[in-house]
């Protein structure tokens, strides 16, 4: 995995934590036990069982070491003050110029992007070209249905 900064919000930081821990307990417990039941299935060659537990345990152990790379390299981010200008952890009220229909985005970090429960990536478009702007700035979009002006209603 490329040396690169993660950054996350403490709440998500500590969801990550939780499910790690789950996944190294309980979870990997699980998933040993239905190997070992799948082994005493016979033959594994041709154990279709088997197989799947295998297959099952190495997606565990991919997210495991996913999870603990993610933690080991984030960087935990502080929320924004009403005001400041725009950063991660800031909730943001925008106004769509083509439409006049307002928006309200929170700029959190690559892990926790999820457009449809306005929460933005920082490292989108969108979060990158609002970045450092303060309320009544504007700033335009490019997307792939063309570019999209904004205008900086509120900062939280």
């Amino acid at each position: 995995m490329a040396d690169t900064v993660v950054r996350l919000t403490k709440e998500k930081f500590d969801e990550l934590s939780q499910e790690l821990a789950s996944l190294q307990t309980a979870r990997r417990k699980e998933v040993a036990e239905n190997l070992e039941y799948a082994k005493s299935l016979g033959d594994l060659s041709e154990n279709a069982e088997y197989h799947e537990a295998r297959a099952t345990q190495a997606q565990l152990e991919d997210r495991i070491a996913k999870l603990d790379y993610l933690l080991k390299s984030a960087t935990i981010v502080e929320g924004r003050k009403a005001g400041d200008a725009i950063g991660i952890g800031s909730s943001v009220l925008l106004r769509r110029e083509k439409d006049s229909k307002e928006l309200t985005y929170k700029i959190v970090g690559s892990e926790e992007g999820d457009i449809t429960a306005g929460r933005v990536s920082a490292d989108s478009p969108l979060a990158q070209a609002m970045t450092g702007k303060k309320i009544g700035n504007t700033f335009l979009v490019k997307t792939p249905a063309g570019e999209s002006k904004y205008e900086i209603l509120k900062i939280e």
